[in-house]
């Protein structure tokens, strides 16, 4: 599990048909309270945008997150920090 903060979306012109309904949104990876490389995670809680300060789970527990089998996704979204305290 690690942390992020939304920066943007992302908008595909064709999806993997599991992806269909599901935000792609750009994340800045947070380590030790600095920001990291931007990476591209589907948003499970379909409700996180801009400047949302979020954690992530990857690998194939993000795939499983969708409940499909075989699911394109190597890191989701799955909640939100209400505060950080590390200076950005």
């Amino acid at each position: 599990m690690y942390t992020g903060r939304v920066t943007g979306t992302v908008v595909a012109s064709i999806k993997e048909p599991h992806l269909a309904n599901i935000p792609l949104l750009a994340v800045k990876v947070l380590e030790n309270g600095k920001e990291g490389a931007t990476i591209v995670a589907a948003d499970s809680t379909r409700q996180a945008g801009p400047d949302d300060f979020v954690y992530l789970i990857g690998s194939k527990e993000a795939a499983k997150m969708f409940r499909q089998d075989l699911c394109p996704v190597d890191a989701a979204i799955v909640g939100f920090i209400d505060s950080y305290n590390e200076a950005l």
